[in-house]
């Protein structure tokens, strides 16, 4: 299927999805917005990568803009405050290069590089100030784009933020362990790691300052929301899934929905593509649903106050992000170089990491 994107031009691109990805509903039902902060958040992005030598000026000048990750972003947090786009979209590319540091070091087996990164990167989150000019770039970079986040909203957001953190930390640790032993873990196992592997609560939790405000703990955790906040990001990880299946069979990773289905419930590959793909479509349509559901709770906050007003606006505009995100995530598999496995030189090794190891002082 060929798809009308609007995401790094300014002119519309034809995009050619192959028909195993392609979700027409996503291209009809939830358009692509882009903020208009996007040109000077990408050019932004790229410095800041080279100031915190995050990837090297040769990767980043030939990659960087291809990888499309400040797209993803901009595509997601649609109104929120240029300064806060930029540390989430200096954040999430953090996020990816930090991902791929994880991946070299099992595929080199650097388990001793990886233990010394995790203790540091926790410790980083805890005391962002401290470590900003760390050695290992991967340190400093969490501790300046963190100290940058926790500057928006009050101490009892940055504490969830941090408590949501850790736990992603510790995920990627039992991810590391399952990949160095081969052990690929069952369906539901899998499920509840991807929740933290994937971040779910930490996207959502950005949604908070992007709307300029923090929810109470009685509307973030109120059924309708944490449904329609869980359902965008279940489609998200396992869309991702779907998409970079043949580059995680290529690298011989252990961590995917269809991996685990071929591996447990005995599927074929055509089966479990079949299958992942039923369940990203089962989360489209129940997130329609939900979002009817949230955005009635943010009806029900409009009590007449000021403080109800600002609250039930600021549902209004997370529950908006939550349908922006499915659409910034679709666009950005199909527009970013991080899954045109087949054009690299080797599959198993992305053009644009780092195989080095890094930190060790």
């Amino acid at each position: 299927m060929h798809a009308l994107s609007h995401g790094t031009t300014s002119t519309p691109t034809t995009i050619a999805v192959p028909p195993a990805l392609s979700l027409p509903v996503i291209e009809t039902a939830f358009p692509r917005q882009l903020h208009p902060f996007w040109p000077k958040l990408q050019e932004r992005t790229r410095a800041w990568l080279l100031e915190m030598r995050l990837m090297p000026p040769d990767k980043v000048e030939e990659y960087a803009d291809g990888l499309c990750y400040t797209d993803l972003m901009a595509g997601y947090y649609i109104g929120a405050p240029e300064d806060v786009l930029q540390a989430i979209a200096d954040y999430s590319a953090w996020f990816f290069v930090w991902d791929d540091r994880h991946d070299r070091d099992i595929v080199h087996d650097r388990p001793a590089a990886w233990s010394r990164l995790r203790k540091r990167l926790h410790r980083a989150l805890d005391s962002p100030g401290d470590h900003r000019g760390h050695d290992d770039p991967v340190v400093a970079g969490l501790a300046d784009s963190v100290q940058r986040l926790y500057a928006f909203l009050p101490g009892g957001w940055n504490a969830r933020f941090a408590r949501h953190f850790h736990e992603v930390i510790e995920a990627y640790d039992r991810e590391f362990h399952n990949r160095a032993k081969g052990i690929v873990p069952t369906v539901e196992e899998y499920l509840e790691l991807r929740r933290l592997t994937f971040a779910h609560w930490i996207w959502t939790d950005l949604l908070e300052p992007s709307a300029g405000s923090e929810l109470p703990d009685a509307v973030r955790r109120h059924h309708a929301y944490r449904k329609a906040a869980l359902l965008s990001q279940e489609f998200a990880a396992w869309y991702n899934d779907l998409c970079s299946l043949p580059k995680e069979l290529a690298g011989s990773e252990v961590h995917n929905l269809g991996i685990s289905l071929i591996t447990h419930e005995k599927l074929t590959l055509e089966e479990a593509i079949t299958e992942v793909r039923r369940r990203v479509e089962e989360c489209i349509s129940e997130f329609l649903d939900a979002e009817q559901g949230a955005l009635r709770l943010a009806d029900t906050l409009d009590d007449g106050t000021v403080g109800g007003k600002e609250t039930s606006a600021a549902v209004r505009a997370c529950v908006g992000n939550m349908r922006n995100w499915f659409s910034s995530v679709y666009w950005f598999h199909h527009e970013s170089g991080r899954y045109r496995v087949d054009s690299w030189d080797d599959r198993s090794t992305p053009p644009y990491v780092n195989n080095e190891a890094a930190g060790e002082s």
